[in-house]
């Protein structure tokens, strides 16, 4: 009769005590990788938590509350700090804040227009040049937007645009990223046997795209849609270096006067309490379009898990 000389330490994948060793591996991995994902979670979360704690201190509370800086003071200032927010300076907060919405909207749709066309006609067309121009698209991603400022304002200088909406537009409707990840992403998600079907079908370029092609693309439009409306949102050097006129600063702008102006001192406002309460409310939009678009990603995980 055989008799196995493998070590009785020593399993046969597939057997039992090879399944045991498998499940007991991951137990013993599991708990350290929920740590270190806590670990991450706090390290986002304690910021936003200690925006909202400390929107509703009063500008004295924030430097010498009872509460602390991560927890709440015995009162409850939020209500007061709204309404000195939108009475301040003649409630510019306003104008900054729709200022804001039009660079983000404009510049979001019109760079998802654009990377959603250039993407998708590097995915599908051949023509002269095509790997060579993809090229030059993968290495302007490895520049820094903040070194395209100076010659940005050079060339809209030129063009009388300084000081001007069209300063912050113009510029957000390029986004590198965009038509890489449309690209990349079209590759994938559109069957080329489609496409030649539709096309051999009689259906013209036009209706293959918005009617084959768009509907399987829609979540990398929403996933460009929103980076690129978050970036523009989020810009903070480029209107600095464009915009003179107060009355066309965005909120990340307008906000960062008046904390220049309160560590200033020398006579200005203290007006910390309503920066906080500025920025909780300036990032409310953005939290809302996460959780409005988030369901179209889920449909684009569902979609690449049946592939």
């Amino acid at each position: 009769m055989a008799v196995s000389t493998l070590p009785a330490a020593v399993a046969r994948p597939g057997t039992r005590d090879a399944r045991k060793g498998r499940r007991s591996f991951t137990q013993r991995v599991r708990p350290g990788s929920h740590l270190l994902l806590i670990v991450f979670a706090l390290y986002f979360l304690i910021p936003l938590w200690w925006l909202i704690v400390a929107s509703t201190k009063s500008n004295s509370g924030l430097f010498t509350g009872s509460g602390g800086p991560l927890w709440f003071n015995s009162d409850f200032h939020f209500v007061d700090n709204v309404k000195g927010l939108f009475s301040h300076d003649g409630g510019i907060y306003w104008t900054w804040f729709r200022n804001s919405v039009i660079y983000a909207v404009a510049g979001g749709v019109g760079a998802t227009v654009i990377s959603l066309l250039a993407g998708y006609g590097f995915a599908q067309y051949r023509f002269r040049g095509r790997r060579f121009l993809f090229s030059v698209l993968l290495g302007s991603l490895m520049i820094p937007g903040t070194a395209l400022v100076i010659p940005t304002f050079v060339l809209l200088s030129d063009l009388n645009l300084v000081d001007t909406m069209w300063a912050i537009i113009l510029p957000s409707l390029l986004s590198p990223i965009g038509v890489y990840l449309i690209r990349v992403y079209a590759q994938d998600a559109l069957p080329q046997e489609t496409i030649d079907a539709a096309r051999v079908d009689g259906a013209g370029e036009l209706r293959t795209f918005f009617r084959i092609a768009l509907p399987l693309l829609r979540p990398a439009v929403v996933t460009v849609l929103l980076l690129s409306t978050v970036a523009t949102w989020n810009n903070f050097f480029l209107p600095l270096a464009m915009l003179r006129s107060p009355k066309l600063l965005p909120v990340t702008v307008g906000l960062g006067n008046w904390q220049s102006l309160s560590m200033a001192g020398a006579g200005n406002e203290q007006a910390w309490n309503l920066i906080v309460t500025g920025a909780l409310l300036s990032i409310i939009p953005l939290v809302v379009a996460f959780l409005a678009l988030q369901r179209y990603w889920q449909s684009g995980l569902a979609l690449g898990s049946v592939k």
